[in-house]
């Protein structure tokens, strides 16, 4: 961890939301004129697309069911480790993209679904800010959470999740409901050891919870709105991060208090609250950051 350098990673699993929060940061860094190093989590794949399935097919034929982009065996653990070490010592790294559609892709002159080549973040940046799944991620072999300064979790409940996940596949990447099912069901284990563990590491989850019927999400016709969901807000200590709530609950109408670390907030005001949270949360950094 590094008060000179800071950290921030937001994880959360396929389907999970993770871009809203995304797009709170943004605006932040914009209003504050920061220069983030932005990491996507996509780009720590072990492979690329061609040869993910590749590496799939194998791991049936040898009789491992459970082979997916959640756990370490499709992942470069060791790389968002040392990406996030060396940039807290250093305030630079090494990035690439993955490139997940034609339109990502023209622009390199390579196809859908490859990686661009490594670069080097150049110095002189405000902080680095990695999406994706594995942004708290610990193995046997590697601690990638040791190694962030703030870490953010957006964990919808499973069942919205994979609301979430199904109509997002089907709609924008063309798969069958059956297919991103199965894609569930192999995913579970890696799941269960890998992502799920995260969110008692974090220091801020965001957990949408729909006050709709979803539960059989394999049939539902619509994702629950935000309007008909509230959002759990879980502060793992909300002395370190100066958390006013009594200031929270002036500023969001309807939002409450279900425990001393807990904030609950309707499902419409969560990007606003993601912004009055975290704006503060990030001043202090920057301050931290100049008395370094």
């Amino acid at each position: 961890m590094s008060r000179k350098n800071p950290v921030i990673a937001v994880t959360g699993s396929s389907g999970a939301g993770t871009t809203t929060v995304k797009l709170a940061f943004e605006h932040i860094f914009l209003r504050e004129g920061l220069n983030p190093a932005v990491i996507e989590g996509d780009s720590f794949h072990r492979f690329d697309r061609v040869a993910m399935k590749e590496a799939m097919a194998n791991a049936e034929q040898a009789g491992d069911a459970n082979f997916s982009h959640f756990g370490p065996q499709a992942n470069l653990f060791e790389k968002v480790a040392e990406t996030f070490k060396t940039y807290g010592d250093t305030g630079g790294c090494e990035r690439r993209y993955y490139l997940h559609s034609n339109e990502e892709a023209k622009p390199f002159g390579q196809k859908p679904g490859e990686f661009t080549p490594w670069e080097t973040v150049a110095t002189g940046t405000d902080l680095l800010f990695y999406e994706g799944l594995h942004g708290g991620a610990v193995d046997d072999n590697v601690n990638i959470a040791q190694h962030v300064d703030l870490l953010i979790g957006v964990v919808p409940i499973v069942n919205l999740e994979w609301i979430q996940k199904i109509h997002r596949d089907c709609a924008q990447r063309g798969y069958s409901a059956e297919a991103v099912t199965d894609t569930i069901l192999r995913r579970m284990h890696d799941y269960v050891h890998y992502i799920t563990p995260q969110f008692s590491r974090t220091d801020i989850n965001f957990q949408r919870v729909p006050t709709v019927d979803t539960s059989n999400p394999f049939i539902a016709r619509d994702i629950p709105t935000p309007d008909e969901s509230f959002v759990v807000i879980r502060f793992r200590d909300p002395d370190k991060l100066h958390i006013d709530f009594p200031n929270l609950l002036s500023m969001l109408e309807n939002s409450f208090m279900s425990r001393r670390n807990s904030f609950v907030v309707p499902g419409g005001k969560m990007g606003f609250a993601m912004e009055i949270i975290l704006a503060p949360i990030i001043e202090k950094m920057m301050s931290d950051k100049k008395t370094a």
